[in-house]
Formats: structure tokens, sequence, C-alpha cells
């Protein structure tokens, strides 16, 4: 079972990956797009204790199987195209019965997954939405994304993408693989899941998305000596520590070559990020 942490500020010189990028000076999007950390204030969600109730998400775990397959490279893609003509409603449908719980009388593992869910289905929605897209920075103004918009409507609490990223889910949790959970619907974050988190297997989800994403190229790459890595682990680095924790951490899941690549390294050279869109 994951343990929920006290809130602590994730610290102000954090920018967001899903902004971090694009035509805008590097200075100008660190000031614009750093995310408000603790923007809900005393309006923050609570974790009820012992519920043993869960939350169905078998709607979106059934729009999960049907228009996400694994691609030839080993990077998940979503048919917005088809999901568009065929099961926007479906996706309207999961969202607004999401937006009706009342999340804070769940256990914390159910609201982790509910979270995490709801994010990637929101962010899903966005793309379907604005089909067709080349990239998700195409979508709003000055190719900052749709992160900051209003999204999704929590017990009476609006939240954008990036309230649920950045004042819930990281602040509240300080789980270093909800990097690997959030997907941005872009070919560089780590994969859409096939199927719905969910509380009963929180962690084997969460380990299996961790190893996937550590274990393919665009996690760490190049050549010993030479580590290339994804922008998460730069953008982030806060989150697991320092460079060191960052290639302790991958260690504890790379196999085979990336084993290879990351036994006993130091340093990362230089990080890469691909903001294509994820989509067949």
């Amino acid at each position: 079972m994951l343990t929920r942490a006290a809130p602590i500020p994730t610290p102000s010189s954090a920018i967001s990956r899903r902004t971090l990028l694009g035509a805008i000076p590097a200075a100008a999007l660190a000031t614009a797009c750093a995310p408000e950390q603790g923007s809900l204030g005393d309006e923050s969600f609570s974790t009820a204790a012992d519920s043993t109730e869960a939350i169905d998400h078998s709607q979106w775990n059934a729009l999960l199987g049907e228009y996400v397959s694994e691609g030839p490279d080993g990077v998940n893609l979503v048919d917005y195209e088809r999901m568009k003509a065929e099961a926007s409603d479906a996706l309207t449908s999961y969202l607004t019965a999401m937006q009706a719980i009342d999340i804070e009388s769940f256990s914390a593992d159910e609201q982790f997954a509910f979270w995490v869910n709801l994010y990637n289905a929101a962010t899903v929605d966005v793309i379907v939405q604005n089909w067709p897209v080349e990239s998700i920075r195409d979508i709003g103004l000055l190719s900052l994304g749709p992160w900051k918009d209003d999204a999704v409507t929590v017990s009476g609490r609006t939240l954008s993408l990036d309230n649920i990223e950045h004042d819930i889910l990281r602040p509240e949790w300080q789980d270093v693989r909800i990097h690997y959970a959030v997907n941005c619907a872009s070919i560089g974050c780590p994969n859409l899941a096939t199927e719905a988190y969910t509380a009963a297997k929180l962690e084997e989800m969460l380990d299996a998305a961790a190893a996937a994403f550590v274990n393919h190229p665009r996690g760490f790459g190049g050549e010993p000596g030479e580590i290339i890595a994804s922008n998460i682990f730069d953008w982030y680095q806060s989150d697991w520590g320092s460079v060191e924790d960052v290639l302790d951490h991958a260690r504890q899941y790379a196999v085979g070559p990336t084993a290879k690549l990351l036994e006993g390294a130091n340093d990362i050279s230089g990080y890469e990020y691909d903001w294509s869109i994820n989509s067949k």
C-alpha cells in the first residue's frame, strides 16, 4: 500500500515538463511555466481513513483496452482519430462520473489511482476534442499547452491538469513513480497504460511503468560514460534528490543493456524529450 506523505511544497524552481519546451526563451519559461504548488491552499483534498470501497474505473479500462496499443518500438500509441469518431461520448461519460465522486471518502490508494486515471483521461479528452494535432503543445496560447486550463471539477473544486499533478499527486504522495503513471500525450512521455490504475494493482502497475520507461531508450540511452536521459529526470530531479539519486533509482529497475549502461555511472551527459503526439 502506498503511504500518503504529509504535504510539502515542491521547490519553486521546478518546471513543469508539460510546458518547458517550445519557442519561448528558457528564461521566460522559468518564470511563466512553474507549477503553482499549493495553489489549492485550504481547499486541498484530505485522505479518509480505512475505507474499503473501490472506485469503478471499468469504463476507462475499456477505452484504454480498445484504443491504446503498443507500437513496434515499445511506445504505447493511442488511436485518437478512431476514439473521436467512436468513443468521445464514452470518454465524457467516464469523466462526468469521476467528477461526481466524493473522493475524500476513499482510501489513499483509491485516491491515488483516481487522480492518475482522471489526469490521463482528461489529457486524452483534450487531444480528442482538438484532434488532429501534431503535439499537445499546439493546444493553447504561446505553445504552452493546456496544463493550466480548467480541466475538471472535483468536490466543487475546479482543477487544472497542473493542479492534479503538482498540487495533489506530487506533494501529497511524494512517490517518484508518479512520473511514470501520468501521461502527457507525447512520444517522450512514459507510456499511457493499457489498463486503468486500481488500488488493488497499484504497486504492480507503478513498478511495471517504471521498469518499462527506465529500460526504453527514451528513458536512458547513449553509451557508457555518455548517458542521455529523459528530460523528466532533469526537470524533476529534485523529486529524486540528485543526479546520483536518479541513477540509483534507475538501477533498481534496469536490466540487460540498460543495466550495463548504468553500471558504475555517476553522471548524465544530456537530456532529450520528444513532444510528438503519441498517436497511431
